[in-house]
């Protein structure tokens, strides 16, 4: 009998438009075993102004959880070489990105690779696939803090993937940035993301799928409210209109009055009920369920096979 090989520890960090994410694994048999997770709502969308720039104010909030994720990376004695960092949509756009890599450089001692849309896209679906039981088409949706990736696949096989820009902070920003917030926020919201969808829609639709995953804080947000509440974790439009209603009912931006949601949650949880409002509608969605990991865990699998590759040379 053959024993499994523990490999050293690794780390992938992603950093999204709301949240920064740091997972730390072993592989065993190849296999990535996850032995810490960090997090941090950073939400980068928040700091782009007009001009295009981001702001020095929420750029430090990013370099601070970049410090406490190099002093996690030291804690847990990880190589240079088994590190991966991939940055997403608030990274690729923002007029001074060269100036949050100079920052971050002395801080983390690791390069952020900025990813394209597309190549988010494959990653999270790889992440679903490596951690989300099912069989048959797929439609995959993660909404992040800027963009947001659909993706189709069966198995392994990626038949579709696209990203488009929409995302919760940014919603947040443009339609509910006040309190209390009315219907029309909801409707407009709601809009956009079908003028948004229009052109890939019915490529969407002609594909097809047998069940719809969530891969995304919105869809977790939702999830972790129904926990709370010992009802069912599939998602449905009637849940949806339901938290639409007891966001309209509340008096303030924090949402204190809805009973589960934690103030890490709140001020992004609008934006995502109606973004997923939007889907369900647009795409005829019936239920969601929520995926067992997203763009972190294709991360993490890929740099997994890294090691393995140079492990076997």
């Amino acid at each position: 009998m053959s024993l499994l090989t523990v490999s050293q520890p690794y780390a992938a960090i992603t950093l999204g438009s709301n949240s920064f994410n740091m997972l730390v694994a072993n592989s065993v048999g190849n296999k990535p075993i996850v032995i810490a997770k960090y997090k941090r709502k950073v939400r980068l969308a928040e700091g782009i102004g007009e001009d295009g720039m981001l702001s020095e104010h929420v750029m430090q909030r990013g370099l601070e959880c970049l410090a406490m994720f190099a002093d996690m990376l030291a804690q847990h004695h990880i190589d240079s070489a088994n590190v991966a960092v991939f940055a997403t949509a608030t990274l690729r756009v923002i007029r001074n990105a060269d100036e949050f890599h100079q920052r971050a450089m002395p801080i983390l001692l690791h390069p952020i690779e900025v990813i394209s849309g597309l190549r988010e896209a494959e990653l999270i679906y790889q992440g679903m696939v490596a951690t989300t039981k099912g069989e048959g088409r797929r439609l995959v949706i993660d909404i992040g803090g800027a963009s947001t990736e659909f993706i189709i696949g069966d198995g392994n096989q990626v038949l579709f993937k696209t990203s488009l820009p929409m995302g919760c902070v940014l919603f947040n920003q443009r339609f509910f940035s006040h309190a209390p917030l009315q219907a029309i926020d909801f409707e407009q919201a709601v809009d956009y993301v079908n003028t948004i969808l229009a052109e890939h829609r019915p490529h969407l639709l002609d594909l097809g799928w047998q069940s719809v995953v969530g891969a995304s804080g919105a869809v977790q947000s939702v999830v972790s409210v129904l926990q709370h509440r010992q009802r069912s974790e599939v998602i449905t439009l009637k849940i949806l209109f339901g938290f639409r209603n007891e966001i309209l009912s509340q008096a303030d931006a924090r949402l204190s009055g809805i009973n589960g949601l934690n103030a890490e949650q709140a001020p992004t949880f609008s934006a995502g009920v109606a973004i997923l409002i939007a889907l369900f509608e647009s795409l005829s969605i019936s239920r969601l369920h929520l995926a067992g990991g997203a763009l972190r865990e294709g991360v993490l699998q890929l740099l997994a096979d890294r090691i393995a590759a140079k492990v076997s040379i």
